[in-house]
C-alpha cells in the first residue's frame, strides 16, 4: 500500500510540474508576442504649402515617428494648383494616398473617397465639439466627418495706425463697442481729411471677401439646405447697395473693383487707411516698416460676421492604412500639436480651446480675428461649404456687383439675375 501510494504521489507531482512548465511556457510565449514590434507602416501624405507651414509639419512628423517607430510618413509636396489633379490621378489609379492636406474647395470633390473619421475617433459630436462651430458645414458631409480642421481663416480689418493717429481717430478696442458701417465710413473720411490718407478703404476683389458684408446684413447666397437662392432678398440687395454707397461716397477707390489694382500694394504704400482682408495678411504685412499698422474689429450692419475658411487633413479609403491614418489625424488634432502647428506657422487654430496662442508675432492681432470668427453667422459656412455649387456662380456674382457699383444696373435687378444662375447651378448639381 505504501509503495503504491508513493507511485501515485510521484505521478501527481510529475503531472503538476508538467502543468507548471506548460503554463510558464505559455506565459513566456504570450509575453514574447506582446513584446513583438508592431508591423512597419508607411503613410503617403500629399501636402502643399503657402508659407513656412511645410517645415513646421516636417518637425511634427519627425516627433510622431520617434514616438511611433513603426510608422513612416512620406510627405509628398505639390503645388496647390496641382493638388486636385494629383489626388484624382492617385485615386483613379487605385493607389490613393493615406492622407492629404486640402482646402475647403476640395472637400466636396473627394468626400466620397474619404475615411469617416467619426467612426474611428469617437463619433461626430465628440470629434466636432473640439472645433469652432462655424467650420462644421465644411467637413461634416452627410453626417460623416470626412476631414479634420488644421487651421482656420477669417476676414477682418487691418488699419494704418500712423494715419489714424495723425487724424486723431481712435479705433474700437473691444468687441463691445464696434462701429456701425456709417460710423466707420465717417471715421475713414476723417482719416482722409486730417490724416492725409489718399484712400479710405480697400477691399479684396473677391466674392468671398465681399460676402462679409452680405452676412453682416443678415443675408445669405442660398438657404441653409442649399435648395434655392436667397441672395436677392432684402438683405442681399441692401448689402450690394451699401457697397455701392462706399464707392459713391469716395470711401473706397474704384481702382480695385474696376481697374484690378492690387489692394495689398495700395495698403503697403502707406496711403490707405484700412484694408478688409484675410488674417493671412498679418504675416504678409510683417515686413512693412514705413508706417505702423494693426488690426481692429470690423464694423457691423445688422449683426457682426466674418467668413470662415481654412485647411484640413483628409484620410482616404482603400489606402490599406486607414486606422494608422486616423491615429495620426487624431494626433494632429490634439490641443498640444494643433496649437504648436498654428503658433509656429502664424496661423489661427480651429480648436475652441486654442483661440489665444503665444505667437512670436501678432498675438493681439490674431485674437481680434479669432473674435470675428466667434461672432460669425452660420450662413457663411453653410454657403461656402457648397463647393459643388458656388464656383458655378461666383464669377457672375462678382461681375454683377461691379455693374451695380458702376451704375449700369440696380442692386435688385443684379441680384435677381444672380439668383437665377444660382438656382440653375443647384438644379444641375442634383442631376
Amino acid at each position: 500500500m505504501k509503495k503504491g501510494f508513493k507511485w501515485v504521489s510521484l505521478t501527481l507531482v510529475l503531472v503538476m510540474l508538467a502543468l507548471m512548465v506548460a503554463a510558464c511556457s505559455t506565459k513566456e510565449s504570450g509575453n514574447k508576442a506582446a513584446e513583438e514590434p508592431k508591423k512597419n507602416v508607411s503613410l503617403d501624405f500629399v501636402w502643399f504649402s503657402d508659407g513656412a507651414e511645410g517645415d513646421v509639419m516636417k518637425g511634427i512628423i519627425k516627433e510622431y515617428e520617434t514616438k511611433n517607430p513603426n510608422i513612416k510618413i512620406n510627405l509628398i509636396e505639390v503645388a496647390y494648383k496641382d493638388l486636385s489633379t494629383k489626388l484624382k490621378t492617385m485615386i483613379s489609379g487605385g493607389q490613393p494616398p493615406a492622407l492629404a492636406r486640402i482646402s475647403t474647395t476640395e472637400i466636396g470633390a473627394f468626400s466620397n473617397s474619404a475615411v469617416d473619421l467619426a467612426e474611428k475617433l469617437g463619433g461626430v459630436d465628440t470629434f466636432t465639439s473640439q472645433f469652432i462651430d462655424s467650420l462644421k458645414p465644411y467637413y461634416v458631409v452627410k453626417n460623416k466627418v470626412v476631414a479634420a480642421p488644421m487651421d482656420v481663416t477669417a476676414n477682418g480689418l487691418i488699419y494704418n495706425k500712423t494715419l489714424f493717429n495723425k487724424a486723431g481717430v481712435k479705433v474700437p478696442t473691444s468687441p463691445d463697442n464696434v462701429w456701425t458701417w456709417d460710423e466707420f465710413a465717417a471715421a475713414l473720411k476723417q482719416v482722409k481729411e486730417k490724416g492725409g490718407a489718399k484712400y479710405g478703404l480697400v477691399w479684396d476683389f473677391t466674392p468671398h471677401r465681399w460676402s462679409t458684408l452680405l452676412y453682416q446684413y443678415g443675408g445669405s447666397m442660398m438657404d441653409a439646405d442649399g435648395t434655392k437662392a436667397t441672395i436677392n432678398n432684402d438683405a442681399g440687395v441692401a448689402a450690394v447697395q451699401y457697397f455701392k454707397k462706399l464707392h459713391d461716397d469716395g470711401v473706397m477707390p474704384t481702382s480695385v473693383w474696376f481697374g484690378g489694382e492690387n489692394p495689398n500694394n495700395l495698403f503697403r504704400s502707406g496711403e490707405v487707411a484700412a484694408h478688409l482682408a484675410g488674417n493671412w495678411m498679418i504675416s504678409n504685412y510683417k515686413d512693412v516698416t514705413n508706417f505702423e499698422w494693426g488690426v481692429t474689429y470690423m464694423p457691423k450692419a445688422k449683426q457682426r460676421s466674418s467668413v470662415p475658411g481654412g485647411k484640413f487633413v483628409m484620410a482616404f479609403n482603400k489606402s490599406g492604412v486607414e486606422k494608422e491614418s486616423a491615429d495620426f489625424i487624431q494626433y494632429l488634432s490634439s490641443k498640444e500639436v494643433n496649437s504648436k502647428y498654428n503658433k509656429d506657422s502664424l496661423f489661427m487654430s480651429p480648436r475652441k480651446d486654442s483661440a489665444k496662442l503665444d505667437y512670436a508675432y501678432g498675438k493681439e492681432m490674431f485674437e481680434v480675428f479669432a473674435n470675428e470668427l466667434a461672432n460669425t453667422a452660420p450662413a457663411a459656412a453653410q454657403d461656402w461649404s457648397k463647393q459643388e455649387i458656388v464656383p458655378k456662380f461666383s464669377t457672375d456674382l462678382k461681375n454683377s456687383i461691379i455693374e451695380v457699383v458702376g451704375g449700369k444696373t440696380s442692386a435688385k435687378d443684379a441680384m435677381d439675375k444672380v439668383a437665377k444662375i444660382i438656382d440653375k447651378a443647384i438644379a444641375d448639381a442634383k442631376k
